[in-house]
């Protein structure tokens, strides 16, 4: 038995090893060059607006997705066919909003590695194909959409480059997302898809803006990056918002997890970078094309920079008093969305390597000086790990591994003074988001 525990732990720290490197190897991979050529073609499209021209093949919205699709087919030649792409289309009817003046279809392109041991589970990276300027409803003007978002679209698209040279239990999802600036149409056109096929979404990773460096305030940072997140999901039921109030939970749903999640990542295996997440769903008053899959309940969050140029989003192309206003290729820092594009590849590495989280956690303790724990077993899960952390904190800070076990007690831990979770643990050392209990056991 001694025997074969340790030759049980040589081959779990091997893989474990094998597991880092490999994200190494990864975050070497992304090239700034590369993003500079595919933001480059993309702007060159001159606009890439929902409205704008579907049939040129130099200018416009199709001209742009066309391209985008060929990119993703070209990858998945040179994988050996590992890749599933194809257009997800919805019908925008006249009138929908006041951005939608006449139908409309608005059409995303996918591409779909396969997870080998899972894959009905996907963890999704999304960028946007359109472009705007000034006037919303302007569709023939140049709109270039540098940064906004030829950005994470480039960066889904390197992403998509890097990861299918390997190959990951669960399966990636690699999507442009069209229409978002007329009322983030292509987000729920896909949410929609993911609902009515049955995808069991691990989470989605939402790229809006990785390029700027230079804010409007004059600040230079090429170093953060924002995680926006929501607090709990608008899907849960008026039961579970009530027992909020007697068990805690306020900052603790899905997508803060998530957020969590890369938090952790990045802060192994990319010190230097100083992500900063934000406890919004999205900018003050703004939204993005993660909130539609936060509307179907499934966790979700938006990277993007942290200094944002407000001369430079939604803009005309002008020059006024000296200020160079638009969305322009010369504004963006590739580097930086080398370094973003790296931040989320490893995050979906980490993802699409791990076991799901576990379900139907249960947490005891009331007046007593222990924590007990019980949850369903995960497949494919050697382990399991709780976390744990004061009230006020923002991230787990305290863990203890505890095997191949469906529940655990942690003596001495008062149960009153922190919040709690679980996450499972693959063959690898890989680790799921963890999971806030859903249950109390009295």
């Amino acid at each position: 038995m001694k025997l074969y525990s340790f030759l049980f732990l040589c081959f779990f720290y091997s893989a474990y090893a094998q597991q880092e490197a490999q994200y190494y190897q990864i975050i070497n991979a992304i090239s700034s060059d590369r993003l500079k050529d595919d933001v480059t073609t993309l702007a060159n499209f001159g606009t890439r607006h929902t409205l704008s021209d579907t049939l040129s093949t130099q200018r416009g919205i199709g001209a742009a997705r066309r391209w985008i699709k060929k990119q993703f087919d070209k990858i998945s030649e040179d994988c050996q066919d590992c890749l599933e792409v194809f257009y997800q289309k919805n019908l925008v009817k006249k009138g929908s909003n006041s951005r939608i003046p006449f139908d409309v279809s608005v059409v995303n392109v996918v591409a779909v590695q396969r997870g080998t041991t899972f894959p009905n589970n996907y963890v999704i990276m999304s960028g946007d194909i359109d472009s705007r300027i000034s006037d919303p409803n302007n569709y023939t003007d140049d709109a270039p959409g540098a940064n906004d978002n030829a950005t994470g679209m480039a960066g889904a698209i390197e992403a998509a480059r890097v990861l299918s040279k390997y190959r990951f239990e669960n399966s990636i999802v690699y999507v442009g997302l069209s229409g978002e600036e007329q009322g983030l149409f292509g987000g729920k056109g896909l949410a929609a898809f993911a609902k009515e096929k049955g995808w069991n979404i691990i989470g989605l990773i939402n790229n809006d803006m990785i390029g700027n460096i230079r804010g409007v305030d004059g600040v230079i940072d090429n170093r953060s990056f924002r995680i926006f997140s929501e607090p709990t999901p608008p899907t849960e039921t008026e039961q579970q918002r009530r027992a909020r109030r007697y068990y805690g939970g306020e900052v603790d749903g899905n997508s803060r997890q998530l957020a969590r999640y890369v938090h952790k990542t990045v802060q192994r295996y990319m010190p230097e970078m100083r992500p900063m997440m934000v406890y919004r769903l999205d900018r003050f008053g703004r939204g993005g094309h993660h909130r539609p899959f936060n509307d179907q309940g499934f966790a979700a969050i938006r990277i993007m920079e942290t200094h944002e140029n407000y001369t430079q989003q939604h803009q005309d192309i002008r020059t006024e008093n000296g200020i160079r206003y638009g969305d322009r290729l010369e504004f963006v820092n590739f580097k930086y969305t080398q370094k973003l594009t790296a931040v989320n590849a490893i995050s979906l590495a980490a993802l699409a390597n791990a076991p799901t989280a576990p379900k139907n956690v249960a947490i005891g303790g009331m007046v007593a000086p222990a924590a007990t724990f019980r949850w369903d077993k995960v497949p494919g899960a050697l382990g399991y790990k709780i976390y744990w952390r004061n009230t006020t904190s923002p991230t787990w800070d305290y863990s203890r591994s505890v095997g191949n076990v469906n529940s655990f007690t942690l003596e001495g831990i008062v149960v009153d003074n922190f919040f709690f979770g679980v996450a499972a643990i693959g063959k690898d050392g890989s680790e799921s988001m963890v999971s806030f209990p859903s249950k109390i056991m009295r």
